[in-house]
């Protein structure tokens, strides 16, 4: 039985594109008091693309398929650690490929699903494809040497397949790093790393 998707229309095709990030902590937290929250919330904000972060992922229970509404196309990270933990993506339209770059740049990141899952999306015109990018880095306060290196690796890959086909970019996630930090001045275009520089409008 095919069962009617829930999915509520987006109100004009002319409308900005509305994003939403978030880091769902996994089932920590008093999890069945969240869980209907997020439901309710996702619901209500009607968001046409989402990135989150700290999922779970097993054999027999899907986090994100759990809290957004049937109709959203859905995609997981393989580098997953522990319980299932990793990122995912969400996107009313349909997703025509995922890529996602091994972010273990350093044995010290090799206890956390660092990780940029990255999803071409076929979005109706007058948007067009565009790529939609999760960037997990690692988290730790110390570790922001590797989230340099971590946001280079995603930077250089983009930057690759906009020069190989030309088409908008949205980067969210949870980038575990305050405004001052390289890695996100380095994203926000004022200052370069690794000979390169780039510049993301924070929407």
């Amino acid at each position: 039985m095919i069962m009617p998707s829930k999915l509520k229309p987006r109100r004009t095709d002319s409308e900005p594109i509305r994003v939403l990030t978030h880091n769902i902590f996994c089932r920590h937290g008093q999890w069945e008091r969240r869980r209907p929250l997020l439901i309710d919330g996702i619901r209500s904000l009607n968001p046409d693309l989402m990135t989150f972060q700290e999922t779970i992922v097993t054999d027999d229970y899907d986090q994100v398929a759990d809290i957004v509404d049937d109709g959203y196309h859905i995609a997981h990270s393989s580098e997953r650690h522990g319980d299932g933990t990793g990122a995912s993506i969400a996107s009313r339209w349909p997703i025509l490929a995922v890529n996602e770059l091994d972010l273990n740049v350093s044995p010290r990141t090799s206890g956390f699903p660092c990780t940029t899952l990255i999803a071409e999306i076929e979005a109706p015109s007058p948007i067009g494809r565009l790529l939609l990018v999760n960037h997990f880095p690692d988290y730790q306060p110390g570790h922001e040497y590797e989230r340099e290196v971590q946001m280079l690796t995603a930077a250089r890959h983009i930057e690759h397949r906009v020069t190989e086909r030309e088409t908008h970019v949205i980067l969210a996630g949870d980038l575990d790093a305050g405004t001052d930090a390289a890695s996100l001045r380095f994203l926000s275009g004022k200052q370069s790393l690794g000979a390169m520089s780039v510049c993301y409008r924070n929407a």
